[in-house]
């Protein structure tokens, strides 16, 4: 994997643990010669993701829209800093210029990305792989969620196992670099299967 895109919120939460684990993701990032493609954002774990990467000597790549941009909550001091029209926009270049996806802790917006992401694979628009780094449980509820959904025959459970779950930023890679998309047609009904 050349460059890994990474979801996370604007705000750095109430837990040191947030982002001491971003610090600790941009850090395994850097020594494996990967890139950080992220929301081009200076606050929250979005700027301490970017900051931790540029600081062990690695590059990132943020891309923000225009509207957020003028709000001066970009980073300028990035390896590569895009301004796009839309959200619409920014999530396809984020997604076209990475390998693979993880969301740290964060809100709305980190759910929506890594949702569509997902859903993406699902439906076979690409084969990369989708993951939490889940800090101090912050998923655990999402992930006992999707068992539900899987067990009430709304997600196939080959569906749910194509998003990794991982609380240690080193294994999520190591999961990641292994990952092996599953050949699904999503278009068969779960009872045929």
């Amino acid at each position: 994997m050349k460059n890994i895109c990474v979801y996370c919120g604007s705000s750095s939460g109430k837990r040191a643990e947030y982002t001491e684990h971003a610090k600790s993701l941009a850090k395994e990032l850097v020594e494996r010669d990967i890139g950080l493609v992220y929301g081009g954002a200076n606050v929250g774990l979005m700027g301490t993701m970017a900051n931790a990467v540029l600081g062990h000597g690695g590059r990132v790549l943020g891309v923000i829209p225009k509207s957020l941009s003028d709000k001066e909550v970009s980073h300028y001091g990035l390896t590569e800093l895009i301004v796009v029209e839309s959200m619409h926009e920014r999530k396809s270049v984020m997604v076209e210029r990475s390998d693979g996806f993880i969301a740290l802790p964060g809100g709305l917006g980190t759910l929506e990305e890594l949702f569509e992401v997902l859903t993406w694979s699902q439906l076979g628009f690409h084969t990369k792989p989708c993951a939490l780094l889940n800090v101090n449980q912050y998923y655990d509820g999402l992930s006992t969620f999707l068992d539900h959904a899987v067990n009430e025959q709304f997600v196939k459970l080959t569906h749910r196992e194509m998003l990794l779950v991982e609380e240690d930023p080193a294994r999520l890679l190591d999961k990641m670099a292994d990952y092996k998309p599953p050949v699904v047609n999503k278009w068969i009904d779960s009872n045929e299967t």
